[in-house]
């Protein structure tokens, strides 16, 4: 799993569905070879994001996870309701735990997408 091969995964956008995201990004992490940390890291990174996705009033979210020597980047595609996701207060752990576990996150500045952005390495706790 490179940057220029993504994997793409398409879910209902029902809080439900936060395992079968948490056991792919997981998955593909420890196929990469990240230390367990990193895994872990990705797993709830991965739950987070999809949660957050899921309160923005769409069907389906697509998530990617592509991996380069420094990072593993996952984006989550987000629906138009991004008002929603942010009235909420239960989403203000999200972004704690976010902020706690990634180099970089954010939406992107046409609002389609939740990116985040994990150091690989163990490079996050060097800080």
């Amino acid at each position: 799993m490179t940057n220029e091969r993504p994997c793409t995964l398409t879910v209902p956008a029902v809080p439900a569905y936060a395992r079968v995201v948490r056991m792919c990004a997981s998955s593909l992490a420890a196929v990469a070879g990240l230390s367990v940390d990193d895994v872990e890291d990705a797993r709830m990174a991965a739950e987070e994001g999809f949660v957050y996705a899921c309160a923005t009033g769409q069907d389906c979210v697509s998530c990617s996870f592509a991996l380069d020597a420094d990072e593993l980047i996952m984006d989550f595609s987000l629906g138009e309701d991004l008002g929603a996701a942010d009235a909420d207060e239960s989403l203000d752990l999200v972004e704690v735990l976010l902020d706690a576990i990634c180099e970089d996150f954010g939406i992107t500045e046409d609002g389609g997408t939740l990116s985040l952005i994990l150091a690989t390495g163990g490079a996050h706790d060097e800080q």
